[in-house]
């Protein structure tokens, strides 16, 4: 008999301060946001004048504000509606919700539209540069979800499965953990590694929204179904749901992007 994994069971508080309790999960997005001003930065200083620290500054602190906004209305808006026409508050109390990845990604292109006309720059121009900086940060936001013992995978018998107590004694595929890899390691080599050699406009952004879409959809075969959420039928999930668009736009940016080439 396998003897599986038991989930560790880490404090979610990383830091107490009297009565402030700081938490892993939103450490995690600030390491995130940190490692994008660092990387932003250093593309900025050997893009020969096209960006500058200020406007890296300036684009990456709006898009913090996107992030969380668009984050939080989204997962409300996409996982919780019900609840909100019940109770409007809801909305504020973001201690008793978590952040949809498809809402920030809302909240960051709105972010970015309204960078790039202060800065008299092309949308592609600034959505091809942004796109590398944020899968380290999706990354570890999945790290947070971990730590917190949330967004669990289905059941199965694989070597590597966990065993999560505060759900059930039933041994769960460690989705959390697939998604970090995905979206945070491959996603940053593959961007990164695309970007050392010229691409058309928009051929950056059309990849992170590709690839993220695909490991995405793929991932939610393995996450257990919330099924408290709506979905369409019994094959398709609600993160499935708004993968697809991203993938199917991910593909017609980059045939535009080469085509216009």
């Amino acid at each position: 008999m396998n003897e599986f994994m038991i989930f560790p069971q880490i404090d979610p508080v990383a830091i107490k301060l009297g009565p402030l309790a700081i938490h892993w999960y939103g450490l995690m997005y600030l390491f995130g946001f940190g490692f994008a001003y660092w990387l932003g930065y250093k593309r900025a200083k050997s893009s020969h004048g096209v960006w500058t620290t200020d406007q890296v500054d300036q684009l990456l602190f709006n898009g913090f504000f996107g992030v969380i906004l668009g984050g939080r209305i989204g997962d409300v808006l996409f996982y919780s509606f019900d609840r909100l026409l019940a109770d409007p508050l809801y909305l504020f109390r973001i201690w008793e919700g978590g952040m949809s990845f498809h809402g920030g990604l809302i909240g960051v292109i709105l972010a970015m539209i309204w960078t790039s006309r202060r800065q008299q720059r092309a949308f592609w121009q600034t959505a091809d540069f942004v796109a590398p900086l944020v899968p380290v940060g999706l990354g570890l936001g999945r790290i947070g979800n971990f730590i917190n013992g949330e967004l669990w995978g289905r059941t199965t018998d694989v070597p590597w499965a966990m065993i999560f107590p505060h759900v059930d004694h039933l041994p769960r595929h460690p989705s959390q953990l697939y998604q970090a890899a995905l979206e945070g390691v491959a996603l940053f080599v593959i961007l990164n590694l695309f970007i050392r050699k010229p691409r058309p406009t928009g051929a950056v952004a059309g990849l992170f929204l590709l690839c993220y879409g695909i490991f995405r959809f793929l991932v939610e075969y393995v996450r257990e179904i919330d099924h408290s959420v709506n979905v369409t039928t019994d094959l398709i999930t609600r993160g499935q749901e708004l993968s697809l668009p991203m993938i199917i736009g991910g593909v017609v940016i980059m045939a535009i992007a080469y085509k216009k080439q």
